[in-house]
């Protein structure tokens, strides 16, 4: 009897291949859990970024981890870089922003460091297939590691990059040479006594000539800030771009001393609107601000944050912080804000809107600047009203003209490319945001004002607002002095109604400023004398008297006017009284102009520092109204 047929064994079924992914994402397969990297795909289609970069910034994987992970896929060492660079290290920059690092030995082919992640890493893996040579001369580092190493080996580089590249370049555009000398004592001296000279011998024709002289600034001003309530600010447009579309954005926020205000700084920023992976938040520190240190080193930041820390090479100002973290950002756009700032969430978003609504000849986006704690003393009210004046009418107003704008000091939106070609910050002039803003005016650039607010801190004692509002008006002294030394080339590049509105923004507050005190002596002499109003013994006197007065009237009603509306336009009329003291304010401001005059002689790029962290600030909004982070649900590494 034949033996029965063997029973066919049954074949196992093949289990169906993983789906592929990425090469940043391959290389964590087995490392990551499978649920997390197919999230980390979909995310990062939607963003437009590496997968890796964002589970790097869902907090998944570090960066650290990701690197060793691909070396390893791509056949990469990943050696730490000890020695220090060869070449110029002038081009530490271009090492920045191409993430490579070249290195040569001797006459063989060179070696090469690179710090790839996200789509960087594609193309890599793509230059390592064309060539399976490069492997063996390649190593793969963080983005991180690569900025550590150039920081502790080329700083001294950067540094001087950053305090002295605009000085050397555009010696003419620079304060740096606004020092004191002896052909300016010179100049002063002989405008002196030709003026004396003119008093003694004719004195009430040289009065009136200096009077008519200066009401027609004063005039003029005024009639450009009546004339601003009456243009109704533009509105920016819908962005038009998806989460894919959207551009890398850095942020530079330069600190010093602002330990007390640093965890409600890091949570507004981290309130934006804006895919954290195309998010680079600089936070600039200087090397020997120790408490700014040790806070930072206690507190978890968020993968996009990074601190950068500026040599102490140069002046210690605001504009060197922020021309040293410059090399270090990876976005095509810049926004700098203050250490108190809280930008509205929409802000980033908004400014992209207005780029791409004015068109490429706009090269900055000033978003508009509101004071929190407006009641907090007197003040701080007369400090808001006049950020309502200047914020919410003024500047919308010179927007809507095509004319100059003096850039607030923060919330400043700048195109990169255009920055750095017209040698961005000043380390030198101690109101580098009016400078910019004439700069980029002087090169053909434009400047649009968005709705789209950041709430500021303003100071609430006299003597905090005096020493801030000193720096402030010596900074517009560097600005009119540094941009008038050369009036044809300025007159050529601007024209001849720029020049003009540029001269009434500058020179007319500083020197209403000067001379406010002299006119309400005026005044009060008359009252004294029991002759105010009554009419003058000649034509002179009347035409001196008329003057002084419409100038004193203008110079209010425009004021009030101004941050009236501005008010209204904020909500908040209920600050209008402090109004009524514009005169008292006005009185200050003469003192810290006086103030400023003499430290422009004797002190002429010393930076005053404004405390921070003293007004009273709401609570920022819970976590409700911040875009979620992206974090897979159940994976762990």
């Amino acid at each position: 009897m034949a033996p029965p047929a063997a029973r066919p064994v049954p074949r196992a079924i093949d289990a169906p291949a993983p789906a592929p992914l990425p090469i940043e994402l391959e290389a964590l397969r087995g490392h990551v859990p499978a649920e997390a990297l197919a999230w980390a795909h979909r995310r990062a289609k939607a963003v437009g970024v590496g997968g890796d970069e964002a589970l790097i910034c869902a907090g998944r994987i570090s960066p650290a981890a990701a690197c060793d992970h691909l070396a390893a896929h791509l056949g990469l060492t990943t050696d730490p870089l000890l020695v220090p660079p060869q070449g110029p290290l002038a081009l530490a920059p271009a090492i920045l922003r191409l993430r490579t690092l070249q290195e040569s030995d001797g006459d063989g082919p060179p070696r090469y460091s690179f710090a790839a992640r996200g789509h960087t890493a594609r193309r890599l893996a793509r230059a390592l297939s064309r060539d399976p040579d490069l492997a063996a001369r390649a190593r793969l580092v963080t983005p991180e590691h690569l900025h550590a190493y150039l920081a502790r080996h080329a700083g001294a580089a950067l540094g001087a990059a950053a305090a002295f590249g605009l000085k050397q370049r555009h010696p003419h555009l620079s304060a740096a040479g606004l020092t004191p000398s002896l052909r300016l004592w010179l100049l002063a001296a002989m405008v002196a006594a030709g003026l004396v000279a003119a008093l003694v011998v004719l004195p009430a024709a040289t009065v009136l000539i200096l009077q008519a002289l200066l009401s027609a600034i004063f005039l003029s001003h005024a009639a450009l800030r009546i004339g601003a309530c009456f243009i109704a600010p533009t509105q920016e447009g819908p962005l038009g771009l998806t989460d894919a579309q959207l551009p890398i954005y850095t942020i530079i926020v330069p600190l010093y001393r602002e330990a007390r205000v640093l965890p409600r700084l890091v949570a507004a920023l981290r309130r934006l609107d804006y895919p954290p992976e195309k998010l680079d938040i600089k936070l600039v520190i200087e090397p020997d601000d120790r408490p700014m240190h040790g806070r930072l080193a206690r507190m978890r930041l968020p993968p996009w944050f990074e601190v950068v820390v500026a040599p102490a090479i140069g002046p210690r100002t605001k504009p060197k912080a922020l021309n040293a973290a410059l090399p270090f950002a990876r976005g095509s756009y810049i926004a700098v804000y203050d250490a108190e700032d809280v930008p509205a969430p929409d802000q980033l978003r908004c400014a992209l809107a207005a780029f791409r609504g004015a068109g490429p000849a706009v090269a900055c986006v000033q978003a508009r600047l509101w004071v929190e704690n407006a009641g907090d003393s007197w003040i701080s009210r007369h400090f808001a009203a006049e950020y309502a004046g200047q914020f919410d009418v003024l500047l919308p107003a010179l927007a809507s003209l095509g004319l100059p704008i003096l850039l607030g000091g923060t919330s400043n939106h700048f195109r990169r490319d255009v920055l750095e070609a017209v040698g961005a910050w000043d380390p030198y002039n101690v109101t580098e945001d009016a400078d910019l803003g004439v700069r980029l005016a002087r090169a053909g650039w434009g400047t649009a004002v968005i709705a789209s607010s950041t709430e500021e801190e303003a100071p609430i004692s006299l003597a905090a607002w005096m020493g801030q509002r000193t720096r402030w008006l010596k900074g517009w002294a560097q600005t009119i002095l540094v941009h008038a030394r050369a009036p044809r080339a300025l007159v050529a590049q601007l024209g001849w109604l720029q020049v003009v509105a540029l001269g009434l923004l500058t020179v007319g507050p500083f020197a209403s400023a000067l001379l406010h005190p002299l006119c309400l002596l005026v005044l009060a002499v008359d009252v004294a004398r029991g002759v105010f109003l009554t009419p003058a013994g000649n034509a002179l006197g009347v035409a001196v008297l008329a003057l002084s007065f419409t100038n004193l009237g203008a110079g209010y009603l425009a004021a009030a006017l101004a941050c009236g509306l501005g008010l209204k336009r904020r909500g908040r009329l209920n600050l209008a009284a402090v109004l009524v003291s514009v005169p008292v304010y006005w009185l200050l401001m003469s003192m810290a102009a006086w103030l400023a005059l003499v430290q422009l002689v004797t002190r002429p790029h010393w930076w005053q520092k404004t405390e921070h962290g003293l007004g009273r600030r709401r609570p920022l909004t819970d976590s409700a109204s911040v875009p979620p982070q992206p974090r897979p649900a159940a994976a762990s590494c």
